[in-house]
């Protein structure tokens, strides 16, 4: 049944608590974040997109929830006629799984389309994928998790692999010589300077970055710019929890961004000690300890991008050197690369360069409608 109002979206909020809560590597959002990116009157990607929510009941009781989305950005870049479905949760029911799926095909119908394809938690600049191994893990800030089973939901719905996207972990004292002694060389003969991002001046760096972000990406798949209100929002939210000592630019003479690194704790480690999502009446106080200066010893890297014109001049290993030297010496001992997509052997390859291993794999799905 439809579930954009009412008690209905009340249920589509709260299956993400309910489904597996005994798994306690599974690191749910706070209900604050979840609603935020639901709210299709404020956040701003629902300017450029629509959105229709969905829960099933059994015996009046919600067992799964999806998501149709139509992103006109995305079929306008991309030439396609293309639903994306997202914020798929299900109880381990076949049938209740399959009657999501087909209301979402009815609504891709319903706007002209011919093909569905996702997980996509709303857009390709959120949370994306589905997780098809690596369970014994916990999952990093801003990266989907879902019990074993989904996989066999969503492919007996007829859905067949488009991508997957990589997740690389680098511990402490994994990072290879080679990069280490070949970033310094690198900078040595480089006109660019590395620099820190200046938290006196977030708005002005952070739009530097956004340009760079949306150039850098912008032949990868199925990649839609983000708009400045989607990209600020974003900072707001980041900036929250942000390290400004593990964000590195490399700069021109002139003053141009040629590319930039963006690694922000891992506050996933706090949020696995709120499991309800709920700041209140207990929430808060857990998490704004757990999340203390110095307790969070793990970082994600969530943008790492160079200009193509600079490519192939050691750059990226300049700006990983830089921000792992940093995140080294203010204590954290892990950090995840992720989610690089299977067909980028640049990014594959540098990480594998720097030492890092591959440990799990998200997967995108799609379903051709006849």
């Amino acid at each position: 049944m439809p579930a954009d109002t009412g008690r209905a979206f009340s249920e589509f909020v709260e299956l993400s608590y309910s489904i597996c809560p005994e798994n306690r590597l599974w690191v749910r959002p706070l209900r604050v974040q979840l609603k935020e990116l639901l709210d299709r009157q404020k956040h701003p990607f629902y300017a450029h997109a629509e959105m229709k929510l969905f829960v099933a009941r059994r015996d009046g009781k919600p067992v799964g929830r999806i998501a149709a989305i139509n992103d006109q950005s995305h079929n306008r870049i991309h030439g396609e006629t293309t639903t994306h479905f997202g914020f798929f949760e299900c109880e381990d029911d076949p049938d209740a799984a399959e009657l999501l799926f087909a209301r979402v095909e009815a609504e891709a119908r319903n706007w002209g389309h011919n093909l569905i394809r996702g997980p996509f938690n709303p857009s390709v600049n959120e949370e994306i994928g589905l997780q098809v191994d690596a369970f014994d893990t916990p999952n990093f800030i801003m990266i989907p998790s879902n019990p074993t089973y989904y996989q066999d939901l969503v492919e007996a719905a007829g859905y067949t692999k488009s991508v997957d996207l990589f997740c690389y972990i680098l511990r402490e004292g994994e990072m290879s010589e080679r990069l280490t002694s070949a970033a310094p060389r690198a900078e040595n003969r480089s006109p660019l300077t590395i620099r820190k991002f200046d938290k006196a001046n977030i708005e002005r760096d952070a739009l530097k970055i956004w340009e760079v972000y949306n150039k850098a990406w912008e032949n990868n798949w199925y990649w839609v710019p983000m708009s400045r209100e989607e990209f600020m929002l974003l900072v707001a939210n980041l900036k929250q929890i942000a390290d400004f000592d593990l964000i590195y630019l490399a700069e021109t003479a002139e003053g141009d961004i040629a590319g930039m690194i963006v690694a922000i704790p891992n506050i996933n480690e706090a949020l696995a000690h709120v499991p309800d999502g709920r700041l209140l009446p207990f929430g808060l106080p857990k998490l704004l300890w757990y999340a203390r200066p110095g307790a969070i010893k793990s970082l994600r890297v969530i943008i790492m991008g160079v200009l193509k014109q600079f490519r192939g001049q050691g750059i990226d290993l300049m700006l990983y050197n830089h921000a792992f030297q940093a995140a080294s010496a203010k204590g954290y001992i892990s950090g995840e690369f992720s989610q690089i997509l299977e067909t980028n052997r640049l990014m594959v390859r540098a990480a594998e360069m720097m030492g890092a291993t591959r440990y799990k794999t998200h997967r995108m799905y799609e379903k051709a409608l006849n």
